[in-house]
């Protein structure tokens, strides 16, 4: 007997500037819409129909731009996209306000947060976090169902981040926590995850400077880049800083055996990973890939199907 098709979602709200901007409710219908939606694509080709989306990029993109227009094309709706300054040529709320005359929401990739939250004060229509400096909301919802496709439940797993305290890590604090996941970030002394965020969070967050503390009893070991985009002035410092926070053969054996490996990706081999973990069996990177495609069409379905 063929499974209905899920529709309605718990949501509440027509921005999703940072994750506690979905409700609990909502990331779990989102979760499970997005799971629908990977096994039959075909039933949801004409939910987006006769829409139009702003992609706005800041910042160079591979799986952000190409999953969300894949995204949007599959839903049977169409973007467009522009590359570079959100503001300049005019005021932010001047471009929220000319998109939203022509288009059915925004998705923005942009260096600063108070870019998004500036769009989604004057848009009309709904506007997507797709990456900013505090948040990457759309990353953490293909992680969170790409840990439970790989362990079911979510509730009592344990996922580790080691590295810098950045914009993924706060995003997994706020979402994973709220489903169950005790969220363990280790960090070098002075990298550690913005204080203000991590109070945020709702759930179990452990933040420790030792990564073996943080691996103990983790069924997830995630890792990103040291120095993002904008900090390439400080990457050459943070090699050294951050050296023994690489995640390789003998720091991933610190976690349980069945541990899977996670990266948002970019990944500089040979820095925060080893080619050897990257390429180990234990690692779900392309999985985390394929799922932005699918909880980005189940955003994109609740916020304007």
């Amino acid at each position: 007997m063929a499974v209905p098709i899920q529709s309605v979602v718990r949501i509440t709200t027509r921005r999703l500037a940072s994750d506690l901007d979905l409700g609990k409710d909502a990331l779990i219908d989102i979760l499970d819409l997005a799971a629908q939606m990977k096994r039959a694509p075909s039933r949801f080709a004409e939910r987006l129909k006769g829409r139009y989306l702003a992609l706005l990029f800041e910042k160079p993109s591979l799986r952000t731009r190409f999953t969300f227009e894949l995204a949007i094309k599959q839903l049977g709706g169409d973007s467009v996209a522009s590359a570079g300054p959100v503001a300049g040529r005019e005021p932010v709320k001047d471009v929220a306000r000319n998109l939203e005359r022509w288009t059915n929401g925004i998705v923005a990739r942009v260096f600063s947060q108070a870019t998004i939250d500036e769009l989604a004060a004057w848009s009309c229509v709904p506007v997507i976090n797709a990456l900013s400096d505090k948040f990457h909301p759309c990353q953490a919802l293909a992680d969170v169902l790409t840990l439970r496709e790989h362990f079911g439940d979510l509730d009592g797993l344990k996922l580790a981040f080691i590295g810098d305290g950045n914009n993924v890590a706060h995003s997994l604090m706020l979402t994973a926590s709220r489903l169950g996941v005790h969220v363990a970030v280790a960090t070098p002394r002075g990298y550690e995850p913005d204080a203000a965020i991590a109070a945020q969070a709702e759930g179990r967050v452990t933040i420790t400077n030792d990564p073996r503390e943080a691996l103990d009893g983790a069924h997830a070991v995630y890792t990103d880049v040291w120095a993002s985009m904008g900090q390439e002035d400080e990457a050459a410092e943070r090699v050294g800083v951050f050296a023994p926070f690489q995640v390789n053969e003998d720091l991933f054996a610190q976690a349980r055996p069945d541990a899977i490996f996670m990266h948002c990706l970019p990944a500089k081999r040979g820095l925060e990973v080893s080619d050897g973990v990257m390429e180990s069996p234990r690692s779900v990177v392309f999985d985390q890939a394929e799922n932005r495609l699918h909880t980005q069409k189940a955003l994109l379905v609740a916020m304007l199907g």
